[in-house]
């Protein structure tokens, strides 16, 4: 195994998965609650990704990233360096990529808090943001959590955007889809289950977080008098 890939993919996933569980919070409390027209094109610039072929995605991000015009030149200020090829420009696309993944969770969770409770807390003489940071998000961690785990498994399976902004470069930017891609190319193949097993394993310890969390907030069935399920 490539332990340099390994590395590279586990630090680019957790730190989108994080990245994103904060991003996603004002994102879906905007699209949910805002009553600006702007809030419907805003989702579905947010959702485009989904639909987005992810290696025309990473040709724009690589448009974007040129250092010698506008944001890439604000970007590389900020860096320090040009974002095409290293770890902190495929962090930035991976955050681009993944970000529907974690605030559709999160969108759908905040939709689901019963409006007498936000209402309630108002009339208790809680502002808009005390009710949402206090109130809605308390209670809607499900979403949060379901969003990091999807955003999760979502990085660690990418393959086309990594390839443009980051461009392979071992110990860099090479991850375990991008090195089993290599393998399976070479002429004899024997490495590529070195990289093909982990990301299986972080695919199946994915759905089974995932699950979990299911599990967790799903209502508990009402016991009948043996214990039996009652509808």
């Amino acid at each position: 195994m490539n332990h340099s890939a390994l590395f590279v993919t586990v630090a680019l996933s957790l730190s989108t998965a994080t990245i994103l569980s904060i991003l996603s919070l004002p994102f879906a409390g905007w699209i949910v609650f805002s009553k600006s027209r702007w809030a419907l094109m805003g989702e579905s610039l947010l959702t485009m990704t989904l639909v987005l072929p992810p290696a025309v995605l990473g040709y724009f991000l690589l448009v974007l990233f040129r250092p010698d015009r506008w944001p890439g030149a604000f970007l590389s200020g900020i860096f320090g360096h040009s974002l095409s090829f290293t770890f902190s420009g495929l962090l930035l696309a991976s955050l681009i990529y993944s970000l529907p993944f974690a605030v559709q969770p999160v969108a759908q969770a905040f939709r689901q808090v019963p409006p007498g409770t936000i209402e309630m807390a108002r009339i208790l003489g809680a502002c808009p943001l005390t009710t949402f940071w206090r109130v809605v998000v308390p209670v809607s961690l499900q979403g949060v959590a379901t969003g990091w785990i999807l955003g999760f498994a979502h990085t660690v399976g990418e393959f086309g955007v990594v390839m443009m902004v980051g461009g392979n470069i071992p110990g860099e930017t090479r991850t375990l889809s991008l090195k089993a891609y290599d393998d399976l190319l070479s002429p004899n193949g024997s490495d590529v289950w070195g990289s093909v097993a982990p990301l299986l394993l972080f695919s199946f310890l994915s759905l089974f977080a995932l699950n979990l969390v299911k599990r967790a907030g799903a209502p508990a069935p009402k016991g009948g008098p043996h214990g039996v399920a009652i509808p």
